[in-house]
């Protein structure tokens, strides 16, 4: 079956004006021309135009979705390429939606926002090398150390890691809220979950690594006030959770 310009406008949403430029381009060709001057498309033109709209929705410009299709004809390929890109930017985006309703849920509260969540969901380098900036300048004068900043950051895995582990703090307040004992089964499944999630990142972190952490932050202020900013009682909460979870 073959469908005229309007006809594919009508099923693609797609502008007639937008599928002449992209005839104009080459982008798009149709597969026939009516004697009476139609542009008529069939089957594999549609397909096309599927392929161009996913590379569209990812911002790609014209001219380089042009060379992608050349370079790769064969549609299952294309598909699943565009799948993997699009699962990628929708996780980015949930992040960042859920980094905005933490600020303005911050806001809301009149309380300080932990700073590396500021930037959760973000691509720059840049952006979080100026969310961690003033931890590791705390870092350094406290302690002499730069554990954040040593070398380049891998964007990806750092919004992983910070996705998660505000998803673990906001779960163990609410568990404190709810008045949900530190050594409650519900606890120790969150540290569980925590530890594996760290390990699977990495970040080699024991049980009682944890708790030596966790014992950290009740002594050092620069953390302590970033917990108790979120709720208070955190830093102590957590700290008896982990202590807890280790001697189970």
């Amino acid at each position: 079956m073959l469908y005229t310009v309007k006809e594919v406008s009508s099923l693609s949403n797609v502008t007639i004006k937008t599928l002449h430029h992209y005839h104009k381009i080459g982008l798009l060709l149709p597969c026939e021309i009516s004697e009476g001057g139609y542009r008529l498309y069939g089957t594999k033109e549609l397909e096309r135009l599927q392929q161009i709209l996913f590379y569209r929705e990812l911002d790609f410009p014209l001219e380089q979705i042009k060379q992608l299709l050349e370079e790769e004809p064969e549609r299952m390929s294309i598909l699943l390429q565009q799948e993997k890109l699009l699962l990628i930017r929708k996780k980015r985006i949930e992040a960042v939606i859920q980094t905005l309703k933490t600020s303005i849920a911050s806001m809301e509260k009149g309380v300080i926002m932990d700073k590396a969540d500021m930037f959760i969901g973000f691509e720059s380098e840049e952006a979080w090398k100026e969310a961690l900036s003033e931890q590791n300048e705390y870092l350094k004068q406290a302690y002499d150390v730069r554990p954040l900043d040593a070398g380049p950051i891998d964007v990806q895995s750092m919004n992983e890691q910070a996705g998660e582990a505000a998803a673990f703090m906001t779960d163990m307040k609410s568990a404190l809220q709810e008045g949900i004992k530190h050594n409650d089964e519900k606890i120790r499944h969150l540290i569980h979950c925590h530890l594996d999630f760290m390990n699977e990142h990495g970040q080699s972190v024991s049980a009682a690594d944890f708790a030596v952490q966790t014992r950290f932050f009740l002594s050092d202020d620069f953390h302590l006030r970033m917990l108790e900013d979120q709720q208070t009682g955190l830093a102590y909460y957590l700290n008896a959770a982990a202590e807890s979870f280790v001697n189970q």
